[in-house]
């Protein structure tokens, strides 16, 4: 592993685990300033709104400008919008109004700061001599890690030091990102000229590209439904079950074992994703996590469905590291900010769909039928994505030309 793919991989989870302690340490800073659920609450919305309009707005940025550039501007967005807390707090106090301002302005580098990446990562195997199945496996083992630790340093943090002041520490992760982004090559975020002349970059071109090709229109689906069933179980079935078996405390452990599958399935698919048919990679991948929804909404025991989540998390981890891959090989490059905008800001909103319903489901049925109809949305996307024509050839090809609307 050369320079370049070492400090992708390290910006990556220094940006990731900036986010995660964030996660843990802004909810509980916002409830003890205001006292209020439902303003925390409030602030949740308004981060992942404006982060959905932000992605979709700065994917047409990021195929404008070097995309090594763009991931360093958001990773500074980021920083200065959380090292903002502490200052304010120091000067005139924390009120709900500015915990809402910087959310917004924060969802700016949120969103398109992943995207940015993904847009870079072509340039990144590349430059770093790394095939993109060990690149994108790394990662994602990688972010599981993050997943493992980040919420667990989050709350040490917390309980060490008052809330104002762990936000120094999330922002000087965003701002450590930025900076060893700035170690990779600026040639290596430059995007491919096409030959054709001066094109424009229009937002819609994006929705065009993407609502015109089967296979990043099912894959995109996919996604969704994966991000809304998986939401569904965490935030309403789970809690719920964990609760009438009087074990709330093991709520926490579902993300744990979440991850560990992670782990597992990025680090198998680095270590012989090059290896084997990728149709096989991907119909492994689609069984196990069907396999892992299937016994979670069993719900037989607390034991049980911590096992079945490190399954779901193994065949998430075969199936993102390869669809990770198949992205960059099947967007045009020139494209690639606005229709990797587009996937990451539909994503961002899919799991309030899947909270929505199972809401709805567990209020009128019960926590065992909501896992349930959970687990058959699955299995009908699993199915569906099985069978679709687009997605039965998925050996390596070169990425298509865009085609621009005018």
């Amino acid at each position: 592993m050369n320079r370049v793919s070492s400090a992708y991989l390290t910006s990556y989870v220094l940006s990731l685990l900036g986010n995660s302690v964030a996660g843990v340490v802004l909810p509980l800073l916002v409830l003890q300033t205001t006292g209020s659920v439902l303003a925390t609450g409030a602030v949740a919305v308004a981060s992942a709104l404006p982060a959905a309009v932000a992605g979709l707005v700065m994917g047409v940025v990021i195929d404008r400008i070097n995309r090594r550039t763009a991931s360093v501007l958001t990773d500074v967005i980021s920083a200065l919008s959380i090292a903002a807390l502490p200052l304010v707090d120091a000067t005139v106090g924390l009120a709900l109004g500015w915990f809402v301002l910087f959310a917004v302005i924060g969802s700016f580098g949120d969103v398109p700061g992943l995207t940015a990446r993904e847009a870079m990562i072509p340039g990144v195997t590349r430059a770093g001599r790394m095939s993109a199945e060990r690149l994108l496996g790394l990662r994602e083992a990688l972010g599981a890690v993050v997943m493992l630790i980040g919420p667990a340093a989050g709350a040490a943090l917390i309980s060490a030091f008052d809330g104002v002041t762990v936000l120094w520490v999330t922002a000087a992760t965003s701002a450590a990102a930025a900076a060893v982004t700035m170690l990779i090559p600026r040639e290596v975020g430059a995007i491919a000229a096409t030959g054709a002349g001066p094109q424009r970059v229009v937002l819609r071109d994006g929705w065009h590209t993407l609502v015109r090709s089967p296979f990043l229109l099912t894959t995109t689906l996919l996604s969704v439904g994966l991000v809304a069933v998986l939401a569904g179980f965490q935030a309403l079935v789970l809690p719920v079950y964990f609760t009438l078996q009087q074990r709330p405390e093991m709520l926490g452990l579902v993300l744990s074992a979440l991850a560990v599958g992670l782990l597992a399935g990025g680090g198998i698919y680095a270590a012989a994703g090059g290896r084997g048919r990728r149709r096989t990679w991907f119909l492994a991948g689609l069984l196990i996590t069907i396999a892992g929804f299937g016994a979670m909404a069993a719900l037989a025991g607390p034991w049980l469905v911590l096992g079945a989540a490190a399954v779901v998390g193994l065949g998430n981890g075969l199936c993102g590291s390869l669809m990770g891959v198949l992205m960059i090989e099947r967007i045009p490059d020139a494209m690639r900010g606005r229709v990797m905008g587009l996937q990451n800001s539909i994503l961002t909103l899919a799991p309030a769909l899947g909270m929505g319903a199972a809401a709805l489901l567990v209020e009128q049925s019960g926590a065992r039928t909501g896992a349930i109809v959970l687990a058959a949305v699955w299995l009908a996307v699993g199915v569906v994505a099985m069978l679709a024509r687009a997605l039965r050839d998925l050996e390596p090809r070169p990425a298509p030309e865009a085609e621009l609307v005018g």
